[in-house]
């Protein structure tokens, strides 16, 4: 399996997307800039410019027309994918760390870090399908107080777009209604991680997600119930989770913070994506190549190919060989 390197951003991967087709991969980094590939072969397709900060997330919609961007320039910017065009922007008084857009596309999902007076919060915004009919208002606007001090990292749609999940640095995930904004679940203390989530993603049928935290464990839980399912053990702090959608596979990508970095062992360097059997929650085996800690992971839509992102500004994208769908535990 050779991985093919994209060198197309001069600072660290914060976040990798691809379309609902799995032809395109958008990458976000530190650089201002997010990109645009072609997801068989790693050749860059565009950048779309606009962004004055670090891009923390993107999303695309599912006809593959609308890209959305979340940036410390506190704004999340709507693009036209094929020409690479702004659409349109929304402004916030803080940094956006999280977009997400719902099933259908009307929506999107918004989370802002705590900056100033302003507390951490997530806002719904409505989407319109014509670009100038777009308003900037909120249709919900939740104000995380208790614990408005900590960042939210993720927040993603659930079921039928009836609730929203987020997750962040108080390591609690949570379950909010999207019309009301009522606080529906919390998942059990005994159960949760105990440091910072640092990511989220969902199954693709949204039957349940997987949750990466910098406590060295990724754990996978119940969309609608809350309730645990597996837990995976690393030996390094999970930066990125990221779920097969067609073998029972999960990848963990992760490293160590740099003042760590001469305390640790002999793999300190080969920073790798471990790759966990979903069931078993043993780990099957690593793809090494990174020379920083891995901060995004993606999974083509066939589950054919992935991409990891890294501290080191590449992308490595690893279409697996023939042995890969044939591993036996």
């Amino acid at each position: 399996m050779r991985p093919i390197l994209m060198k197309g951003h001069e600072r660290p991967l914060t976040f990798l997307k691809y379309n609902r087709d799995g032809d395109l991969l958008f990458s976000c980094a530190k650089d201002h800039t997010p990109n645009v590939w072609f997801a068989d072969n790693g050749e860059r397709l565009g950048t779309y410019r606009g962004h004055n900060g670090a891009v923390w997330c993107c999303d695309v919609s599912r006809d593959s027309s609308r890209l959305i961007t979340g940036s410390a320039d506190q704004t999340a910017k709507l693009w036209d994918v094929q020409s690479g065009h702004q659409v349109f922007t929304f402004n916030f008084d803080s940094p956006t760390r999280s977009v997400e857009f719902s099933v259908g596309d009307r929506l999107a999902v918004i989370t802002t870090d705590p900056f100033m007076e302003q507390t951490s919060a997530i806002h719904v915004k409505r989407i319109a399908a014509d670009p100038a009919d777009q308003t900037a208002e909120s249709i919900l606007t939740l104000k995380i107080t208790p614990q408005g001090r900590m960042k939210i990292n993720r927040a993603v749609w659930g079921p039928l777009n009836r609730t929203i999940i987020s997750a962040g640095e108080d390591a609690v995930i949570r379950i909010w209604d999207s019309e009301t904004g009522k606080l529906l679940q919390e998942n059990q203390k005994e159960d949760g991680h105990t440091k910072t989530i640092t990511s989220l993603v969902k199954s693709p049928d949204g039957s349940h997600f997987l949750t990466g935290s910098l406590d060295k464990s990724a754990k996978l839980w119940d969309t609608r119930t809350l309730t645990l399912i597996k837990t995976y053990r690393t030996e390094s702090p999970v930066n990125a989770v990221a779920m097969s959608p067609l073998l029972n596979h999960v990848v963990l990508g992760g490293g160590q913070d740099a003042i760590n970095v001469t305390t640790t062992d002999h793999r300190a360097g080969k920073f790798e994506a471990k790759f966990y059997d979903k069931i078993l929650q043993e780990e099957i085996g690593g793809v090494k190549g990174h020379f920083g800690p891995i901060n995004a992971l993606a999974f083509n839509p066939d589950g054919k190919s992935f991409s990891s992102g890294g501290e080191d500004g590449y992308i490595r994208l690893h279409h697996f060989d023939h042995d890969y769908f044939n591993i036996k535990i």
